[in-house]
Parts: C-alpha cells; sequence; structure tokens
C-alpha cells in the first residue's frame, strides 16, 4: 500500500473505531468511493491490520489507565469492601458483556462480512446506524419519562449483571459493515438507564477486550502468512501511533462531549450517518 493509504486508514480507523459511526463501515465505504486499491489479501495487509488495533487498544487502555489499574488492583485483592469490590464487579461486567460478541463472531463473522461486505451495503446500514442512534435518544427519553433516575455513579455499580449481557448483546450488531460498535452498545446502555456519559464510558471500556480480541485472532493467520515481505517496519509503526493518537483525541474528545450533552446527544452523529451513507448509496449505485 501507499504511504497515503497506510495514513488515510490509520486515521480512519483511529477516528472512527470510537465514534459512533462505524469504523467498519468508512474502511468499506471511503476506498470505494475515493477509488482506493487496497488489496486485503496483499500479505502486507494482514499484520497492518493487527498494529492498527493494538495502537487503538494502547490508546484505551492509556485513556483509562486508572481504571484499568484499578481493576487489576481489586482483582489482586480479594474479596474486601470499597473500591476494591466496585473495581472488581466492573471486571466482571466487562467479561460479561464481552461474551455475546465471542459467540457470534466465532460462529457468523466471516458469513456476515462476506454478506454485507460490498460497499453499497455498507453505505446503506450507514443509514441504519443513524436510526439506531436516534432509536436510542427516543428510548433514552422514554426511560426519563417513566420516571428512572439515570445512573451516575463513576464505577457503574448500580448497573445489574442483565444490563451488561444485553449491552453486549448489542455490541454484536457491529459484525454487520456499516453498524457502529460504540453506537450498538451506547445505545443498549441508554436503554438500561445509563446517562451519555456513562453509557460512552461503558462502551469503551467493553471496546478494549473486544479489540484485544479482533488482534489477537488475527495472530495465528499471521504466523501462517505465506513470505516474509511485509510493509517496512517505519511505516507500520507509523501507522500504530496514528492510530493510537487518533482514538486517543476521539476517546478525549467523546468523554468530554457526552459529559456536557445530555440531551439528544447522539442526533449529530446520526444524521451524519444517514445523510453520508445515503450520498454513498447514490454515488455506488450510480
Amino acid at each position: 500500500m501507499s504511504i497515503f493509504n497506510v495514513l488515510l486508514i490509520a486515521l480512519l480507523q483511529g477516528l472512527t473505531e470510537l465514534f459512533p459511526v462505524s469504523s467498519l463501515g468508512h474502511a468499506v465505504v471511503l476506498p470505494a468511493l475515493l477509488h482506493l486499491h487496497i488489496n486485503q489479501h496483499a500479505r502486507d495487509f494482514l499484520p497492518f491490520l493487527v498494529v492498527l488495533h493494538v495502537g487503538t487498544l494502547l490508546a484505551l487502555l492509556a485513556y483509562f489507565w486508572r481504571v484499568w489499574l484499578g481493576i487489576a488492583w481489586g482483582v489482586l485483592r480479594g474479596p474486601r469492601a470499597g473500591d476494591a469490590e466496585n473495581y472488581r464487579r466492573l471486571a466482571g461486567m466487562l467479561v460479561l458483556g464481552t461474551l455475546p460478541a465471542i459467540a457470534v463472531g466465532f460462529a457468523l463473522e466471516k458469513p456476515l462480512r462476506t454478506l454485507f461486505g460490498e460497499p453499497w451495503v455498507a453505505a446503506l446500514f450507514l443509514v441504519v446506524n443513524g436510526g439506531m442512534l436516534l432509536l436510542g435518544e427516543r428510548l433514552r427519553r422514554r426511560v426519563a419519562n417513566a420516571g428512572a433516575s439515570a445512573m451516575q455513579d463513576e464505577h457503574l455499580d448500580r448497573l445489574r449483571w442483565s444490563d451488561a449481557l444485553v449491552i453486549g448483546i448489542w455490541q454484536c450488531l457491529a459484525f454487520i459493515p456499516g453498524l457502529s460498535r460504540s453506537g450498538a452498545t451506547m445505545v443498549g446502555g441508554l436503554r438500561r438507564g445509563l446517562n451519555h456519559a456513562q453509557a460512552a464510558r461503558f462502551s469503551f471500556l467493553l471496546g478494549a477486550p473486544v479489540i484485544t480480541g479482533a488482534a489477537v485472532l488475527e495472530i495465528p493467520k499471521l504466523l501462517h502468512a505465506h513470505g516474509a515481505h511485509h510493509a517496512p517496519l517505519g511505516l507500520m509503526l507509523l501507522a500504530g501511533i496514528v492510530a493510537g493518537l487518533a482514538a486517543l483525541f476521539s476517546t478525549w474528545f467523546l468523554m468530554r462531549y457526552f459529559r456536557r450533552h445530555e440531551q439528544a446527544a447522539l442526533n449529530p452523529f446520526a444524521w451524519y450517518c444517514i445523510g453520508f451513507g445515503a450520498l454513498a448509496l447514490l454515488l455506488l449505485r450510480a
């Protein structure tokens, strides 16, 4: 791949992985719109993909380092009261929320990507993603109108085990190109009574094990790749840094945004997806 293609994909991965606009959908649609020739079967594409995942993962670990340190400390300390118990419970919630993605990923990831991987189909599902985000805001208003108070606590200790499982099931929608992982999990969180900031927080924390799993699943393929020709190490490291910095900025920006905006906070992303998806659909089907 050319340097331009490498940096574009790295930037795209880092930005759209956390924004509720579908990184996979953009990765399918944008190259088709820009007529970029990206061979996903090339020998240097797989290690490049792993590097991007690692860069994004490091960004999530860096931004939430206090949470991850608290989880590690809580697990190691054993059954005690206080923050250790809260962090240990959060760790269990993240594990439970990840299980549906593991099950669906092993069973259906390849068929779903094959079935829905065409650029025009991904563009269509970007429009659907926008509708899903609007639905999330509607569900959030219903929860508020029913008198349920939004969860405000830092450790999400009012989140029930069933809530974590339901949010994890929502996450599985992201196996369809065009549907956003962070968007789906945020909608699931809003439906279960979280406010926008806490829905985003749980979504981003939940992203770390999922992104780790995606990278780990590529390692056996990487080890069995034919030949030793890969992209230059310096270029791959640069791509990982670009993806990581973009993901770090995205996380900082979104957490700041959702803390400051509670009413219809997902609507701008929804209308962007609807507009971009509809325009892409028209251009791709013209």
